[in-house]
């Protein structure tokens, strides 16, 4: 039987059980620095670097368990590590024996994770396997279980597997899309987590306009919306139908944390569509909210629809402020537009814990982007006539700026 190849982890030592009591922030800087070894590792040598994942995934949620995961940072790294070490351990050319060991030693990790952190990697168990003669096998020893768990008689069924996810996983992999829909029909609770299977199950068997009424069908209560537009898009665009993906699914399916982010990624999943375009319908999407889309059309260079944007509802001031500055020189008339904008929120009272410097900021900015556009008494007169007409509160930026401008 073949051997694990020998190697000192530095990453070993440091997850211990209970290696980081309750501080979240020395668990998540130690995970990264054993991925980028393992990465590192997996480079020169990808079964050794599949051996360092497998021993992390076993390590991990027995160090962590007294992490205080309140904040989801630590959540959130060890998904990503799990994200990051699959395809190492699932592409890593291992001999049959030495990959069944390592699916042992990961089934065992799984089940001793009480709190648990390595869910992520459940959904993932037949990419985890590596080929689908051993996702077979896999998914033959999970069946006897769900299906005993799924029955409809009370003195059989009933309870929580984790290996129901495992299972679905494994037989998509190996190929065995009809099993997965017929054990679907035996679901008492039919979450989106596990019907996902199903979804991807018909679209594998040719079935897309049934996989597709399949996901909708899905929604509903506590159900992840953005999940099953992200599938329905994916249905879609394995089909050919890229327009009516992205009219029907684009935003929601890839909705991120920030507008410029959210932007960015539909950018890239329809490189066909006009960047103009797309942001003109995330601007229709969000009424009330287009300034926020300023970011986005800046970093596209599409420097007159950022101040269309800009100046068509509230946006953050210091982020206006910031593109004054940055592009003072390189696009000089872009700057001073961003900067009158800026001004013109700070004026109608927009902008979190503003203070003397962040209206000199928006300011100053201003005026050296004029300077260098040879227009420094054509802005100034229109600052001016913007700061004379502050009504809001206590008239905050006339009295940063009143002075400057002559307004007494």
């Amino acid at each position: 039987m073949a051997s694990a190849p020998r190697y000192k982890w530095e990453f070993r030592a440091r997850f211990r059980r209970h290696s980081f009591g309750w501080r979240s922030q020395p668990a998540v800087k130690r995970i990264k620095e054993a991925v980028s070894e393992i990465r590192k590792a997996a480079r020169k040598d990808p079964v050794l670097g599949a051996e360092g994942a497998v021993l992390f995934l076993e390590k991990i949620s027995p160090a962590i368990e007294q992490v205080d995961g309140s904040s989801g940072s630590i959540g959130t790294a060890v998904n990503r590590a799990i994200d990051t070490l699959v395809p190492i351990i699932a592409s890593a050319p291992a001999e049959e024996d030495l990959r069944d060991q390592w699916m042992e030693r990961l089934s065992d990790a799984v089940d001793d994770d009480d709190m648990p952190y390595l869910e992520w990697l459940i959904d993932r168990w037949g990419e985890l396997c590596g080929n689908p003669e051993c996702a077979s096998r896999w998914a033959d020893r999970f069946l006897p279980t769900v299906r005993q768990v799924w029955s409809p008689e009370p003195e059989l069924g009933g309870g929580y597997y984790k290996g129901t996810s495992a299972c679905l996983s494994a037989l998509y992999t190996s190929g065995r899309y009809e099993e997965i829909l017929e054990l679907l029909e035996h679901c008492p609770h039919p979450f989106w987590s596990y019907r996902k299977w199903g979804v991807r199950a018909l679209a594998g068997l040719g079935r897309k306009a049934e996989a597709l009424r399949y996901a909708e069908e899905s929604r509903g209560v506590n159900e992840p919306d953005h999940a099953i537009s992200r599938a329905c898009e994916e249905v879609l665009l394995s089909s050919g139908m890229a327009e009516e993906a992205y009219k029907r699914y684009s935003f929601e399916a890839n909705r991120k944390t920030t507008y410029l982010a959210t932007f960015r990624a539909i950018v890239k999943k329809y490189p066909g569509k006009d960047p103009a375009e797309i942001l003109e319908d995330l601007a229709a999407r969000t009424p009330d909210e287009e300034g926020k889309w300023f970011a986005a059309a800046k970093s596209a260079g599409l420097y007159d629809q950022a101040i269309l944007l800009a100046n068509r509802s509230p946006g953050d001031p210091c982020t206006l402020t910031r593109a004054a500055r940055d592009m003072a020189e390189a696009e000089p008339l872009f700057a001073v537009n961003a900067g009158l904008a800026a001004l013109r929120w700070l004026v109608a009272g927009y902008g979190y814990e503003i203070t003397n410097f962040d209206v000199r900021a928006a300011y100053d900015h201003t005026i050296q982007a004029a300077r260098n556009l040879g227009r420094t008494e054509e802005v100034r007169e229109k600052i001016r006539e913007l700061v004379s007409r502050e009504t809001f509160g206590e008239r905050f930026v006339t009295k940063v700026l009143g002075r400057e401008l002559g307004l007494g």
